[in-house]
């Protein structure tokens, strides 16, 4: 495990078909719950350049070692990947900016008719004549980037190993609409705890790739790329780097694809971590979707949590409806960088309430340049649409429990879309291994809180460490 092994990776895993059978049979797909209004899959969300492969004209310039034409072993090659994107596309993205034409203000004094006309033109306003892209790209550039096809898509992915000799693999999948972006406070303090407040025992080898269709990975061109078989390719990944051994985690998209995983059991995954746990008990969930007043018996603290999802579900859900039924309609995200950023923005009550109080000027746990480091990334790699055909790929529901047989450690986030109880975790994880409710955090963890969030992946997995 100390050196990357670009040897060929043996067969991806497959899920066990029955289990899967059963999963796809509990829960309804997002194109079933659009016309049928089922609670299940409303919620199958809750974040690129391909280089070699990308024909058609992006905005964006990266490279990655060509591909030589020859013997099938090279599509198991792991090649450096560079970032580099020309200035004339960052003065592109600026031109456009103040070129926007903008609406009239929203009618009422709050954010219930969406994203407010003030905080977009604060917004367009830092990232047109003070926000630099370069210092984003030179934090990238100065990580060890690389790309290697998995199922005929290139993937790209950081991978950072730690010095110490016993560390931890462990995968890191993002969501939507968050992107590697969101990981990179805590690849330092993962790598090298002794700087960190921790010991050697608590390192990680760290990898965080961009799912298909997102930032630098390649944009799938025929359908078929769901939560499943990204997993499946997480896997893959890990096993051509190497790793006999390792564990996985995710928020968000990378919530499901790790319980997915976890319900795929491959021999070499010895645990997930998730701070968006899918343990919400099928009736809880379909009681929310209708707004129902919350079920008889719920503790205090899963009151919260029913009215969390219940809010969700009648005033945040219209993003993931679209990209879940007509994702190719995004037109607007792809041409208009302003368009793109409201998009973003407007993913959960909680997160933008914070990004608005950070563009009133109040410091919280992320900054202006978090997040436009995060939309510029997106809008130079041009995949506001190819990320959003996720959501329509999905099949499966998101809060509600996978059967994942292997162990699980969940962290609960005060101000996440939803929230569990210990008691629907261990309903929805028998071999629950950690559990913690953070004091503070919203849906994006590791960006916002990345102590925290370090603090808890070296508990959680601290008792299958030799």
């Amino acid at each position: 495990m100390d050196k990357i092994s670009a040897a060929q990776s043996s067969s991806e895993h497959s899920a066990d078909q029955d289990a899967m059978d059963d999963l796809s049979q509990s829960v309804l797909t997002r194109r079933t719950l659009l016309i049928n209004g089922a609670a299940m899959a409303a919620f199958a969300t809750l974040p690129a350049i391909s280089n070699a492969v990308q024909e058609e004209k992006t905005m964006a310039q990266a490279t990655a070692t060509p591909k030589s034409s020859g013997a099938a072993a090279d599509k198991d090659a792991v090649r450096p990947f560079q970032i580099n994107f020309p200035e004339v596309e960052l003065a592109e993205l600026r031109r456009r900016i103040d070129a926007t034409k903008w609406p009239e203000s929203e009618t009422v004094t709050d954010a219930s008719q969406g994203v407010q006309l003030a905080t977009m033109q604060k917004l367009a306003n830092y990232w047109a004549k003070d926000y630099d892209w370069r210092k984003c790209e030179a934090r990238l550039k100065a990580l060890p980037n690389f790309i290697t096809e998995i199922d005929g898509l290139d993937i790209h992915f950081i991978h950072v190993r730690s010095k110490h000799e016993n560390a931890l693999p462990i995968i890191i999948t993002h969501g939507w609409p968050g992107s590697i972006i969101e990981q990179l406070k805590v690849i330092e303090p993962l790598t090298n705890p002794t700087a960190h407040g921790g010991t050697a025992a608590d390192a990680f080898h760290v990898v965080i790739p961009s799912m298909p269709g997102y930032g630098f990975s390649g944009k799938p061109t025929t359908a078929g790329w769901g939560p499943e078989r990204i997993a499946r390719a997480n896997v893959s990944l890990m096993k051509r780097l190497g790793y006999t051994k390792f564990v996985a985690q995710g928020g968000d998209w990378g919530a499901l694809i790790s319980d997915l995983m976890g319900v795929q059991a491959p021999p070499e995954l010895l645990a997930i971590h998730t701070n968006m746990a899918g343990a919400v008990p099928a009736e809880i969930d379909k009681a929310a979707f209708t707004g129902a007043p919350p079920p008889p018996g719920l503790t205090a603290e899963e009151k919260l949590g029913y009215e969390h999802l219940t809010d969700f579900y009648q005033h945040g859900l219209a993003y993931a409806q679209e990209m879940g039924n007509r994702p190719q309609t995004l037109y607007g995200i792809a041409d208009s960088p302003v368009g793109l950023a409201a998009w973003i923005i407007d993913h959960d009550i909680r997160s933008y309430k914070l990004i608005t109080r950070i563009f009133d000027g109040q410091t919280e746990g992320l900054t202006r340049d978090d997040i436009l480091d995060n939309i510029t990334l997106y809008w130079l790699t041009n995949t506001g649409v190819s990320s959003a055909r996720l959501y329509w790929e999905n099949k499966l529901g998101f809060v509600s429990p996978k059967k994942v047989g292997i162990p699980v450690a969940v962290s609960v986030f005060p101000d996440e879309i939803y929230i569990v109880s210990k008691r629907w975790a261990e309903q929805a994880y028998p071999k629950l291994i950690h559990f913690n409710v953070l004091p503070k955090g919203c849906h994006f963890a590791a960006w916002e809180q990345p102590e925290l969030f370090t603090s808890e992946l070296r508990t959680a997995f601290k008792s299958l460490r030799n």
